[in-house]
């Protein structure tokens, strides 16, 4: 008979969930801490109090009330739902991390830019094998079915995420879907914004510290009856509340520089999923097919 999930693990998920139930309600050094443990709920395991506090900004007393706040008696108490069987599974992205400060350390400030080069694509490794490994099929399934069943798509991504966005715009065109990207020129986007209309999709991407045009045209498109579909890195992420579909997504720091390399991956693959839910059809160009070009 197949067992279930080790009680730690169910223990991990409770407290991940109150967490994403009181978060409104949190001061802003404890949402700060909330946000952590959540993306890192791999490392918390290992995490000293003073990692923690250091990656999110805030005094070691704030991880503490933190803590007491979800029932501990404090962080070790709480570390610990996470340390068990953690030696089971380390989170490739963990092994990474201990990996590049161990290049740090050992070069000395003589790293190559082959060196450099080759951290970085290791990250992306790392990133790209934590993104297949938490993928929640059944919310990625839902995104889909909503951009099945929509006329037409907005896709909305400023700053660092508007490469995404423009990657999906240009991707999406190859659907007999309406595309629409919401670029904001000249700081338009609410002239941009008049012919959205109930049943649309809006598709959001935006990482911390979450780009407010974004959040803007998000809120906008959940008071008007349409659809948001999300690719943000939390669910305690602003967009959450107003998704009807949220796909996490978390890019790995080499150098200080975080990658797109999963949210590209992420995209390419929800665009390629609808052209196979919608059963479309590309007739060839002169080099290759219209699939092929789009990635």
């Amino acid at each position: 008979m197949r067992s279930g999930p080790p009680a730690s693990h169910v223990a991990a998920e409770r407290l991940l969930k109150a967490i994403r139930d009181e978060f409104e309600s949190l001061s802003r050094q404890l949402k700060l801490i909330a946000r952590y443990i959540e993306q890192h709920r791999d490392h918390i395991g290992l995490d000293r109090i003073q990692d923690v506090a250091e990656r999110c900004g805030v005094q070691p007393s704030a991880v503490i009330r933190f803590a007491k706040r979800f029932g501990f008696s404090g962080y070790t108490e709480m570390q610990k739902i996470f340390r068990d069987g953690i030696t089971q599974q380390l989170a490739p992205s963990r092994n990474y991390q201990a990996r590049i400060r161990g290049v740090i350390e050992a070069a000395q400030g003589r790293l190559t830019s082959a060196d450099i080069a080759d951290e970085f694509i290791g990250g992306s490794i790392a990133g790209m094998q934590e993104l297949k490994r938490d993928l929640h099929s059944s919310v990625f399934d839902d995104a889909v079915a909503l951009l099945a069943a929509t006329p037409t798509i907005w896709v909305v991504g400023s700053r660092r995420s508007f490469a995404v966005a423009s990657y999906l715009t240009y991707a999406l065109q190859h659907t007999d879907k309406r595309i629409e990207l919401l670029s904001g020129l000249g700081g338009m986007h609410e002239g941009q914004l008049r012919g959205l209309r109930a049943r649309d999709v809006m598709l959001v991407v935006s990482f911390a510290p979450y780009a407010e045009e974004s959040l803007q045209c998000a809120r906008v498109a959940a008071s008007r009856g349409a659809h948001v579909v999300a690719i943000t890195d939390s669910q305690m992420s602003p967009l959450a509340s107003l998704a009807a579909a949220v796909l996490m997504v978390n890019e790995s720091s080499t150098f200080g520089f975080r990658s797109l390399t999963n949210t590209m991956c992420l995209a390419q693959s929800l665009f390629i999923a609808l052209a196979y839910r919608t059963e479309l059809l590309y007739a060839p160009d002169d080099s290759d097919s219209a699939t092929a070009a789009a990635m």
